[in-house]
């Protein structure tokens, strides 16, 4: 057998109770979500208290009005990543069962929807509050990457979103018979890139050091460069890891193994890098109008 890493013994529940009948569970996903939003929260926060980081030294908001912006930033995720998760990857399954749409306890949330509800309700918010949009969308990539870290490490301790099967030494033995179903020859086990803890790597760890390396360098002073390189930072590091994770099984046919929503020849793009695109588009983009505006440029 090739050399491989046995999953390890990790359980998705921290602990679970039973209260008159009923099972509740604290699973490490959910813990995964509220530290990282605490988390995320203290780093804006310490932003907002040294007004020295800020254009003009002027803070584009006050801790309490982060509070409340809070608020509306989790129910863009929550709203967000499940309706995003039901448009971009299984329409035709939800329209025939539109029931099962508000059931985001059975699993089933999109970044990208995630994120496109966080646009919508933080502009929704700085509009109403009159906060310059700009800084206020520095302050929110500054504080995202905890989440990713933390969020792609709880997808591992549960075993899901695995990548494609390799014969690379790290690769890991995931349990389960989907995970275990990759055409191997009778006997062997499979394994395969743990691209979760890639994407924390990448999303994770590294684009929030880059980030917190350039607040550090003065970049919140020129509004949406922080935000423009999260943007392309994260677009980039999840363009890269869709070369490794198991593709959509919505994608795949016997003519598109990979499961690329467009290709020709077998050559084509996953949804995850589609979706992606425009976010590296985007994010390049308000990179150079940050570094560009007259009276913001570098000393």
């Amino acid at each position: 057998m090739r050399a491989a890493i046995p999953f390890p013994d990790l359980s998705p529940e921290l602990f679970s109770l039973s209260v008159f009948g009923v099972e509740i569970a604290l699973r490490w996903y959910a813990l995964a979500y509220i530290a990282g939003i605490l988390i995320g929260w203290r780093l804006a926060v310490a932003a907002l208290r040294r007004p020295a980081l800020w254009p003009a030294q002027t803070p584009p908001m006050s801790p309490r009005q982060l509070e409340d912006l809070l608020t509306w930033v989790i129910l863009g995720v929550i709203l967000g990543g499940r309706l995003g998760f039901v448009f971009f990857y299984q329409p035709a399954y939800y329209l025939q069962n539109p029931l099962q749409i508000p059931m985001v306890w059975q699993g089933g949330m999109s970044f990208h929807g995630g994120l496109l509800g966080v646009i919508v309700a933080s502009l929704i918010f700085c509009v109403r509050n009159r906060i310059p949009l700009a800084s206020a969308a520095d302050l929110l990539a500054l504080a995202t990457p905890p989440g990713l870290l933390l969020g792609r490490l709880a997808n591992f301790v549960n075993a899901e979103l695995w990548g494609r099967p390799t014969d690379l030494p790290w690769g890991v033995i995931f349990p389960g018979p989907y995970a275990q179903d990759c055409g191997q020859p009778v006997g062997d086990l499979c394994a395969r890139h743990p691209s979760q803890l890639y994407e924390a790597g990448l999303e994770g760890l590294l684009l929030g050091l880059v980030l917190l390396a350039l607040v550090r360098r003065g970049a919140l002073k020129y509004p949406a460069l922080v935000a423009g390189t999260f943007f392309a930072g994260y677009g980039i590091g999840r363009f890269i890891v869709e070369f490794f994770r198991q593709p959509d099984a919505q994608f795949q046919s016997p003519g598109n193994p990979l499961g690329l929503a467009i290709h020709v020849d077998g050559y084509g793009l996953t949804m995850g890098q589609l979706l992606n695109m425009p976010m590296i588009a985007a994010g390049l983009i308000a990179v150079f109008w940050a570094l560009r505006r007259p009276g913001h440029r570098p000393a």
